[in-house]
């Protein structure tokens, strides 16, 4: 394929891999970064993006998005959600396992790739079943899925049936040297709660998921993966214990990571309130000081990536009584304008922000992407800090509309996406 030579030109332009952060020039040829900040004599561009008063940086690393295809395509498509990704910045996305069928063989891995390609607007990875069809027994062909382009492996937000199964899963998967991603919540502790147990459940008398749902699992895990040394991730976090524990044992040299929804860094049960279904999610929001702590974490490091834990839905699925409604957020395209609000508000600098969408779940899945370095794919995200928009839905790329975000100003907006070189969104 013939790849245009691409001029960025006038924007800020922020690498947080590298450290760069400078107004100038961005060079792309044959897919790949040029060079940075400064234009090579004889570079003579096919194209130019004019990016004066706004930000360039790499395109988004997304841990944890669901497409729903193949299986659920009444909540959204591989096209739909795809399309919602590169208008969010987003040029990679991680896909769980929990489709139907179940990434738990090649075949369905070749499939959800191909369709990537078809749609050809985002880089998708899927995520492997650690066992068979999800059923918290028999391990799955995990050096299949491996050889067949799964980096990491995860159960998605079903358990395992005993603590020697997860033992024998990580060690497995220690031996391919295959992330295990983690979604950390006790079944039975959870049992059939729906929001976070706490005043605001006990007001509107709805059943609670207590905190230790979250920690309690973590706390099972964490020895086995310091036994089995597999490399580990902790994915959309919801409690600041959580994060301390995780962090204690990261100090300990024990190889885990983490990451938090976006949507965890806003909401909190509060926000339950009214029995607001677009407000029901998977983990719960928690306490406003459980918030505090996870925006802590994101801006010193500790949680090292924020995700978009994207979940399309049908209307009909947030239209019943609140404990029936099923939990996810619509998210791919808030991701950027949340984030860039907290930077905007001080709670953590612009090259952290960045970091956490780029370089840093790059660095958990052991990708070259994430960065704006000569020779590397020159996935690239440009937006504008400066406009304020409400999301409507005639704008809105997603299948779902499940965001309680719609009457909300919201400030900065993606404005070009480009992937391997190729532009898949402009503004």
């Amino acid at each position: 394929m013939t790849h245009a030579r691409i001029l960025v030109e006038g924007g800020r332009i922020v690498d947080p891999a590298s450290g760069f952060d400078g107004t100038g020039a961005l060079c792309i040829a044959d897919g790949v970064v040029v060079s940075v900040g400064t234009r090579p004599d004889g570079f003579e561009a096919d194209r130019r993006i004019d990016a004066s008063g706004q930000i360039v940086c790499p395109g988004f690393i997304d841990l944890c998005a669901r497409l729903r295809e193949p299986g659920q395509e009444h909540k959204g498509s591989i096209a739909s959600e795809s399309a919602a990704a590169a208008a969010g910045g987003v040029t990679t996305l991680c896909c769980p396992p929990d489709t139907a069928p179940v990434i738990d063989t090649p075949a369905v891995v070749k499939l959800l790739n191909e369709r990537a390609e078809q749609a050809g607007t985002v880089r998708v990875l899927p995520v492997g079943a650690l066992t068979r069809g999800l059923n918290g027994t028999d391990l799955s062909e995990m050096y299949a899925l491996k050889r067949a382009g799964c980096l990491a492996l995860g159960n998605a937000d079903r358990p395992l049936a005993h603590p020697l199964v997860l033992r024998r899963a990580l060690e497995y998967a220690a031996s391919f040297d295959l992330v295990v991603v983690f979604r950390p919540e006790d079944p039975w502790l959870r049992s059939e709660g729906c929001v976070h147990e706490g005043v605001v459940s006990s007001r509107l008398g709805l059943p609670g998921i207590p905190e230790t749902a979250e920690t309690v699992a973590v706390a099972q895990a964490l020895p086995l993966i310091e036994q089995t040394g597999v490399r580990a991730h902790f994915g959309q976090l919801s409690s600041g214990r959580a994060v301390e524990m995780i962090a204690e044992a990261r100090a300990r040299g024990v190889r885990v990571s983490a990451d938090v929804a976006v949507h965890h860094l806003y909401l909190t049960e509060s926000d339950v309130d009214g029995f607001d279904a677009l407000c029901h999610c998977r983990p719960p929001f928690r306490t406003r000081s459980d918030r505090e702590a996870l925006r802590a974490a994101v801006a010193d490091g500790r949680i090292s990536a924020v995700c978009s834990d994207h979940q399309p839905h049908e209307p009909d699925a947030k239209l019943d009584v609140f404990p029936e409604t099923e939990p996810g957020l619509s998210s791919l395209e808030t991701l950027l304008p949340l984030m860039w609000g907290l930077a905007a508000e001080g709670r953590l600098a612009l090259s952290d922000a960045i970091a956490r969408l780029t370089v840093g779940p790059a660095a958990i899945l052991g990708l070259a992407s994430g960065r704006l370095a000569p020779g590397a794919p020159a996935d690239v995200c440009v937006f504008d800090p400066a406009v304020s928009w409400v999301p409507a839905q005639g704008e809105w790329l997603s299948a779902g509309r499940n965001t309680p975000f719609w009457a909300r100003a919201l400030s900065g907006r993606v404005t070009a996406t480009l992937l391997g070189g190729r532009p898949v969104y402009l503004r």
